[in-house]
């Protein structure tokens, strides 16, 4: 009898322990599975959520950068252009008399506050510091300036690309340059607000138009922070993922090997809310040499054409979608015919995710 006891025991013991321990592996698989799934790696099975939705953006400069020079009025009542070919736009200012600055309002305080007639301004300049001596101009009695603009921050409208496993978002697809110097912004920091589409100005031969938002700058509507401002684009963090990407389903990426001349979709929200719309993609360069023009593609959605005319300012860095996968983002219109337009390849935005 004891010894069919310990069987009958011994049996349920194996079988527990198989059921247990299969269950765990099924387990197991099934989160190796997700993991992979939405691994945030730039690799053949990348799944990221594509966006579409159009973002405010706000950055500050990594100091305080100088658009250019100009001639002042002194005291004695002659003109003068003290910085005049000493420093060039461009440069960043980051420092004045050994005190740093970070931004316009300390650099206008540090000026305000000049006693001698002799400054030494700490500029950066690709990447290297330098210091530069030269005499303010003393406008008024114990008054000076420094004959210099500048700038610290700048705002505007973009759409996001994509959300990887880690949070991290792309977007834009190109970087953002000064209006004036055209020189990529050097940032210290940036943040990523809410936004919504209020008007569309339709894209003409000649002016490509643009869509025209509504971005309230207070913490209420931040969504995330910008960490890099590339020349592939702007990336950061999204904070309020449920904010910006709700009931949105993530997608596989392409090599830009498996992207082809034909049919495909880009999403954006131009008419409130997030649609794909037709183009063709009409050219795939690999080997340009402008990384934002790697895909040639005009739009041929009819509903896309009423609304915007084709591709808008503000469309930058809408997902281009292929075969059911994210393939790249729009980067740039044809200024001429505003139906066509330029992509970047979305390898090349993940590739900057990797380093973040």
């Amino acid at each position: 009898m004891f010894k069919y006891w310990y069987r009958r025991i011994l049996i349920m013991a194996v079988v527990f322990f198989a059921a247990v321990g299969g269950s765990y592996c099924l387990i197991e698989g099934e989160r190796v599975g997700m993991r992979q799934e939405v691994s945030g790696e730039p690799s053949e099975n990348t799944m990221v959520i594509p966006g579409g939705m159009p973002v405010g953006i706000y950055l500050e400069t990594d100091g305080v950068m100088i658009l250019g020079t100009e001639s002042i009025d002194a005291v004695d009542g002659m003109k003068y252009n003290p910085a005049e070919h000493l420093v060039k736009s461009g440069d960043y200012i980051v420092g004045i008399n050994g005190r740093q600055i970070d931004t316009k309002g300390q650099l206008i305080e540090a000026v305000s506050q000049l006693e001698e007639d002799e400054v030494v301004l700490t500029v950066k300049r690709d990447n290297k510091k330098l210091d530069i001596r030269f005499k303010p101009v003393q406008y008024k009695l114990g008054k000076y300036k420094l004959g210099i603009w500048v700038r610290d921050n700048t705002q505007g409208l973009g759409t996001v690309t994509f959300l990887n496993a880690e949070s991290e978002f792309g977007a834009l697809g190109h970087g953002i340059h000064d209006i004036d110097t055209n020189e990529l912004l050097n940032i210290s920091d940036g943040t990523l607000y809410i936004t919504s589409i209020r008007d569309i100005q339709k894209g003409e031969s000649g002016s490509p138009g643009g869509m025209e938002g509504l971005i309230v700058y207070n913490n209420y509507n931040v969504l995330g922070t910008i960490t890099k401002n590339t020349e592939v684009g702007i990336f950061g963090t999204v904070d309020r993922i449920d904010a910006l990407f709700s009931d949105q389903e993530p997608v596989e990426t392409a090599k830009k090997e498996e992207i082809t001349n034909g049919p495909a979709t880009i999403r954006c929200a131009v008419s409130g809310e997030i649609k794909e719309y037709e183009i063709e993609i009409k050219g795939v360069d690999y080997y340009t040499n402008e990384i934002n023009k790697g895909l040639t593609i005009e739009v041929t959605d009819e509903e896309l054409l009423r609304e915007t005319g084709g591709i808008v300012q503000g469309m930058s860095g809408s997902p281009i979608i292929q075969n059911g996968k994210l393939v790249g983002a729009v980067t740039h219109v044809f200024v001429n015919n505003p139906t066509k337009g330029y992509g970047i390849f979305i390898e090349n935005m993940l590739e900057i995710c990797k380093n973040m």
